[in-house]
């Protein structure tokens, strides 16, 4: 399909410029709606603070200019460090930075002001107002991103895009955004560089990439998305640009580099060329004494929670069948050295006896054996499995140094000798408890999937994003989903 194919009638073309105004005037009421919960927030954090501090019926010490202004001041400082002038609310931490740097940059001026003017002011409500508030704003952002993020995956609030450049990168960014349904991309369409009907995963082809600023014009489309192999170019994208200045349509640029997270990524403009410094990938401070000690502090304590469960579980197991309640198994550790990997027994005693009868019924992924309903599995490792009991144990793995709370799971051998090149990069890191994959869908992902979550943690791998897991893994085994 060629420029001189596209025919679009007026209508579209308003339809076009309707939406863009309805996109902005969308935006500004989000922006403004998040604005009036803000302020009732504070209000509220404020009087509670007040109350608790001086009762209903003080006065107290508070200066009154204060606590009639601090809303407003507030919500003037959110303003100003731009909380509410993000293009997009849908992820990452700048809006959750943006709030916590605001707010704590309020509370220091307050503070050093009081003590500049010689003004009393009591500390109790002072830390109430400001700890209570912030803790409140950031909540309130992160439970509208999960209500959003679930109305996108349920198809509500998407927006049209096309994705364009060459076919292989058009179908790979489609595989994605069809994935992580959440970001609410509706890909309409591609624009590629070659003249076909439709890219080899069955997108329709609306034209050529010299055909985008007609189409934003003609097309009611939320953004266009350029692939790898879109520009020959600088020039050819910045004429783009100049072209697509003029329209409410967003311009996403997707770069060659991917699963790299973007504290490993400094873009330092130099002679009109953003270049993109790139770190090191993360693998050898996985292996630290940081993650160590967070290892050994963590499966001590709970080891010492989990006991009564273990208790429990073992006692049925026994009372079942009365069979051993623990079972080790070799599995593969960092740098392919083999251990020996505790467990609750879930299964019959002569489970592995009986597992080649079943190799033809497996449905797991890739190098995985898994079945969603095992016969050799019993009514109490049912049960144990579903909430990954099964598991508890291995925090002596994690004391003994043979894993850690988290990173990718311990394979065993027959999986790991038919690793591919990249697969064997999971091995780089000590094998964990939980990992990225298991709190993204467990048993329920692709092989290829499940490979690569668990290189880019060992790439990108950071205290922080072991402690989110950490926090996403009691709702991934409370929800059961994928575990089997």
């Amino acid at each position: 399909m060629v420029a001189a194919e596209l025919e679009f009638p007026v209508a579209q073309t308003r339809l076009g410029d309707s939406l863009a105004r309805y996109v902005q005037a969308s935006e500004r009421r989000q922006h403004v709606l998040l604005a009036l919960f803000d302020g009732v927030v504070i209000v509220a954090v404020a009087s509670v603070a007040f109350i608790l501090r001086f009762g209903w019926d003080q006065r107290g010490d508070l200066p009154w200019w204060l606590f009639a202004s601090l809303p407003l001041v507030w919500l003037l400082m959110l303003v100003a460090f731009g909380a509410y002038s993000l293009p997009h609310l849908r992820s990452g931490v700048e809006e959750y930075q943006r709030v916590a740097t605001a707010s704590l940059t309020l509370a220091g001026g307050i503070g050093i002001g009081c003590y500049l003017l010689n003004q009393e002011l009591s500390r109790t409500f002072f830390v109430l107002t400001f700890l209570g508030g912030v803790m409140l704003l950031l909540m309130l952002r992160h439970g509208r991103r999960r209500i959003f993020n679930r109305l996108r995956t349920r198809g509500v609030l998407v927006s049209p895009v096309v994705v364009a450049g060459t076919p292989a990168h058009i179908d790979a960014i489609s595989r994605v955004l069809r994935r992580e349904r959440w970001l609410g991309y509706d890909i309409v369409g591609a624009l590629t560089t070659t003249d076909t009907d439709e890219t080899p995963g069955g997108l329709p082809v609306l034209g050529t990439v010299e055909d985008v600023s007609d189409l934003v014009r003609r097309m009611p489309l939320r953004a266009v998305i350029f692939a790898e192999g879109s520009f020959p170019d600088g020039q050819q994208f910045k004429r783009i640009a100049w072209e697509m200045e003029k329209v409410a349509t967003q311009m996403i640029v997707v770069p060659a580099v991917s699963d790299i997270s973007a504290g490993r990524l400094a873009t330092r403009p130099v002679g009109g060329l953003p270049l993109v410094h790139v770190e090191r990938p993360h693998a050898a401070e996985a292996s630290r004494w940081g993650k160590r000690a967070f290892d050994i502090v963590g499966s001590i304590a709970l080891l010492l929670m989990s006991a009564p469960v273990v208790a429990l579980a073992a006692l049925a197991i026994k009372l079942e069948d009365g069979g051993p309640v623990f079972f080790k198994q070799v599995r593969v550790g960092r740098w392919g050295q083999q251990f020996e990997c505790f467990k609750m027994r879930s299964m019959v005693t002569d489970a592995e006896a009986r597992k080649a009868a079943l190799e033809s019924a497996n449905e797991g992924a890739g190098v995985l054996f898994k079945m969603a309903k095992d016969p050799r599995v019993t009514k109490v490792g049912a049960f144990i499995r579903r909430f990954s009991v099964d598991e508890l144990p291995q925090f002596l793995n994690v004391l003994r140094g043979d894993m850690s709370l988290v990173g990718p799971r311990p394979a065993l051998p027959r999986e790991v000798a038919l690793y591919d090149r990249d697969t064997i990069r999971r091995l780089d890191v000590r094998p964990g408890l939980t990992g990225l994959w298991q709190v993204s869908g467990r048993s329920d992902l692709p092989w290829d999937e499940t490979v690569r979550l668990d290189v880019y943690y060992v790439d990108n791998w950071s205290m922080m994003q072991d402690v989110v897991i950490i926090a996403r893994t009691a709702r991934a085994v409370l929800s059961s989903r994928g575990a089997y």
